[in-house]
C-alpha cells in the first residue's frame, strides 16, 4: 500500500488513466470487429466503410499511447490488405 501523499496521488491518477486506456482500447476493438464481420460476410461496400471509420481510431489510439505506432499501422496495413482481397 502507498504511505506517502504522491504516491496515494500517482495511484489515483493511474486508476484514471488505465479506465481511459480501456475505454479507448475497446473502442478499437469494436471498430475493428466492424471490419471482421463486414469481411467474414463477404460484403466490400460495409467493409470499405468500416475501414475507413476503423483507421481514424486506431490512429487516434496511436497518438494517446494505447497502441503502439507500428503495431496501429501493421493493423491498418492488414485489414487494408483483406478488405483489397476481397474486393479483387
Amino acid at each position: 500500500m502507498a504511505n506517502t501523499t504522491s504516491a496515494k496521488k500517482a495511484t489515483r491518477k493511474m486508476a484514471r488513466r488505465t479506465a481511459i486506456n480501456k475505454s479507448r482500447r475497446s473502442r478499437v476493438r469494436g471498430f475493428v470487429r466492424k471490419v471482421e464481420e463486414a469481411l467474414a460476410a463477404g460484403n466490400v461496400d460495409q467493409a470499405k466503410e468500416a475501414l475507413k471509420a476503423a483507421e481514424p481510431e486506431i490512429a487516434r489510439a496511436a497518438s494517446k499511447g494505447v497502441l503502439h505506432r507500428n503495431t496501429a499501422s501493421r493493423k491498418v496495413s492488414r485489414l487494408a490488405q483483406r478488405v483489397k482481397t476481397l474486393s479483387a
